[in-house]
């Protein structure tokens, strides 16, 4: 190499910058292909980047994310590769970034926003700028969730509770979030919430006592025995967990509502003494049979006892025996309690009511037959004379 040549290529190389492994670098893609990018770094040599340093999806094109003429920063992570090329790596520097993000939220107890990138078995995984953090599931939601695949592909609000950068261990935690939230909207809640109240909830939990109902910020209990006038036997089959309800405030006992879809204007028992007096004959439908008894529904609401010795006039065991559930009976009230809501039924009294009045129908026929026959034997008489 002539001299002239050593002192062009000394000026050519101290006009290219110096560059050192981790440094940071912007590039400008010169030449694309599916699997790796081309990079001028204002370097002598070209920057590579290849699609594995470009993202961990090993299936990606990467045409179908640079084009010449872009920009972008990336990561030196070898000078020299031993053919004069530079490595470079844009997965590297974002996790890099995204550590540094997690590290400032860790000290400063900031909030996180990110996408759930993978629903595991044991919570969520969600990718704060190419860094996953792992929420465990007991603190994703201030309630326990069986089934977690509804956050899949969702962005949700977090705080890092461990940072650890050694291991690559970030935990992340959404639950105390979503109680700080709840104690306020709680706090705002029972200012103003009294007894008698009339609002809207929304079914929560489901249990075989009852449901719990959230009012937003607190969860009211609907016992079954407050969800209809008449009778409820499994809450499961009457409503469902998410649908929206319209419940009375019953009663408040600290934290503790009770809740009733018993409304005092839709109580079927006003004015049911007068209609449902004693004497009175009605007519219901079988609801439910013990071995004591049936049970008939007169109207919703309303239910009566038919005692098991008062189904007929002859001796029953059980009234499974002699009636089905659905069949129409038709019974005397025997008894009205109006402090207690219960109705006796009789279709005993009620046949033995029929039974005297065809014994009164026939005494009344044998008294008309005597009082003709004396008439026509007086009358013969009278044609004697």
């Amino acid at each position: 190499m002539s001299e002239q040549e050593e002192n062009f290529e000394q000026m050519l190389n101290e006009s290219f910058r110096t560059i050192h492994t981790g440094e940071v670098v912007e590039g400008k893609v010169i030449d694309v292909k599916p699997e790796e990018a081309v990079l001028n770094i204002n370097y002598k040599s070209d920057g590579i980047l290849t699609r594995n340093e470009y993202s961990n999806d090993n299936s990606l094109d990467l045409t179908t994310k640079l084009k010449p003429g872009d920009t972008l920063e990336v990561k030196v992570t070898r000078v020299n590769d031993g053919e004069g090329q530079v490595l470079l790596s844009y997965k590297r520097l974002a996790a890099d970034r995204g550590d540094k993000k997690i590290e400032d939220a860790f000290n400063n107890k900031e909030v996180l926003t990110a996408k759930v990138e993978q629903v595991l078995s044991g919570g969520l995984s969600v990718n704060v700028d190419g860094v996953r953090v792992f929420i465990p599931a007991s603190l994703v939601s201030d309630s326990y969730e069986k089934d977690l695949t509804k956050y899949q592909d969702q962005e949700i609000q977090f705080v890092v509770i461990e940072y650890n950068p050694h291991r690559r261990r970030y935990i992340g935690d959404r639950k105390q979030l979503l109680m700080a939230a709840r104690a306020e909207l709680q706090k705002k809640l029972f200012e103003t919430l009294k007894v008698g109240d009339v609002v809207e909830g929304t079914v929560k939990n489901i249990t075989d006592f009852g449901a719990f109902v959230d009012l937003g910020g607190a969860d009211g209990l609907l016992h079954i025995s407050e969800m209809s006038w008449g009778r409820v036997e499994n809450p499961k089959k009457v409503f469902k967990v998410g649908e929206t309800l319209r419940v009375l405030v019953k009663d408040i006992q600290g934290t503790k509502i009770a809740l009733s879809l018993k409304f005092p204007d839709e109580n079927p028992w006003a004015g049911a003494s007068e209609k449902y007096a004693i004497g009175n004959i009605v007519t219901g439908k079988v609801a439910r049979m013990t071995d004591f008894g049936a049970f008939v529904e007169l109207e919703p609401g309303i239910d009566a006892l038919l005692h098991v010795s008062q189904i007929a006039k002859e001796h029953i065991d059980k009234p499974s025996d002699v009636l089905k559930n659905g069949e129409e009976v038709t019974a005397k009230i025997v008894d009205f309690n109006e402090a207690e809501n219960k109705i006796s039924l009789s279709i005993k009294a009620l046949l033995q009511d029929e039974d005297t009045k065809k014994k009164e129908e026939e005494n009344d026929e044998d008294v008309v037959s005597v009082d003709v026959e004396a008439a026509i034997a007086a009358q013969k008489d009278d044609d004697q004379e």
